[in-house]
């Protein structure tokens, strides 16, 4: 008897550290990003993806405007990530490694604009986060991660997964395809070319 009562009283406190034990920090940031990203939503922008020149770092094209990319470094943002410097610096450190387009028409780094690419983006979460893979099983994709899609005819997209799940059992994303940042069930609506979790898990 009072062996069973010790093993009781064993799991309980068990349950209790469990209950008790704080968050780990990956976790908390997961958390973070995908508050954020859920909190885009509420925010109306008309898509415009020109070129406009602006201050660096930390710096935003207007808060009215913006394409897919502005919302991942709007997100991030938020969360006291800076996309537009941390991109820009890994480009001047490794040009070579990143996509050069002559329809860009530029032969350097420009902060103004680099980080609003998807393909940059594409190579600055290969360089620095976590690649993980891009398959149309939805249980391979977990809140926070960042997904790149083909949209056909040469135009790329990206979005952030988060916690709430659509019609089709998927996470849904968020994303701004052309009507503001929305979150839709969308996951495989297009060919997944790039799945990716930034920063990187603590190993």
């Amino acid at each position: 008897m009072r062996s069973k009562r010790l093993s009781l009283l064993v799991a309980a406190s068990l349950v209790l550290v469990l209950i008790h034990a704080p968050a780990s920090p990956t976790d908390s940031l997961t958390s973070r990003l995908v508050a954020a990203a859920i909190e885009r939503t509420h925010h109306s922008v008309r898509y415009d993806g020109k070129y406009v020149r602006i201050p660096y770092p930390g710096a935003d094209v207007p808060a009215d405007t913006g394409v897919c990319t502005d919302e991942i470094i709007r997100i991030y943002r938020q969360v006291g990530i800076d996309l537009q410097k941390l991109v820009h610096e890994d480009m001047v450190a490794h040009y070579d490694e990143y996509p050069r387009k002559w329809r860009w028409l530029r032969r350097d780094p420009d902060s103004n604009i680099d980080h609003r690419r998807v393909p940059n983006l594409m190579v600055f979460f290969r360089r620095n986060g976590q690649v993980l893979p891009s398959t149309t099983k939805a249980s391979d994709y977990a809140p926070a991660d960042l997904v790149t899609w083909d949209l056909g005819h040469g135009v790329d997209h990206i979005g952030m997964v988060v916690d709430r799940r659509g019609p089709s059992g998927a996470y849904m994303v968020v994303h701004n395809i052309g009507a503001g940042p929305q979150m839709e069930d969308v996951l495989f609506n297009w060919k997944i070319t790039g799945h990716f979790r930034y920063p990187a898990p603590a190993k």
